[in-house]
């Protein structure tokens, strides 16, 4: 059994990640799920949220914009519709697109809009919402 991992994340611009790490925790459709070592082979689909990974005793944590994981052989593949490394983020840009996010969100329910409309509003809010905690804001 390896003792490490090849965490692999590609976003449609790019390969954004290609590292040898101890352990990966991802945000699944269903619950965030970890993958270390050794681990079982599955598929999983993800949400917005936080993907972090471990090497050694350092933790990195990228934001993530939904996806798919593919988990085989002691590689990790994510297949990331948006992804941003911590270090990248600009804050004070994912804190205007937070207040975006809001007032749209306010108006569209005082508009009584429709679900899909809305759903793509929540959306781009916890798209900034996540952003801001990987970026170390609120």
């Amino acid at each position: 059994m390896a003792s490490t991992i090849l965490l692999e994340l590609v976003t449609p611009e790019r390969l954004l990640l290609s590292e040898e790490v101890d352990e990966v925790v991802a945000p699944g459709f269903e619950g965030e799920f970890g993958v270390l070592p050794g681990h079982t082979q599955f598929l999983a689909i993800l949400n917005i949220g936080v993907l972090w990974y471990r090497k050694g005793s350092a933790v990195k944590k990228v934001a993530l914009g939904g996806g798919f994981a593919e988990v085989a052989n002691d590689r990790v593949v994510v297949l990331a519709d948006t992804a941003e490394k911590d270090d990248e983020i600009d804050l004070a840009r994912a804190q205007r697109a937070r207040d975006r996010a809001e007032a749209r969100l306010k108006e569209l329910k005082e508009l009584s809009i429709d679900d899909e409309t809305y759903e793509k509003a929540h959306a781009e809010l916890q798209c900034a919402m996540v952003r801001m905690a990987v970026g170390g804001g609120e």
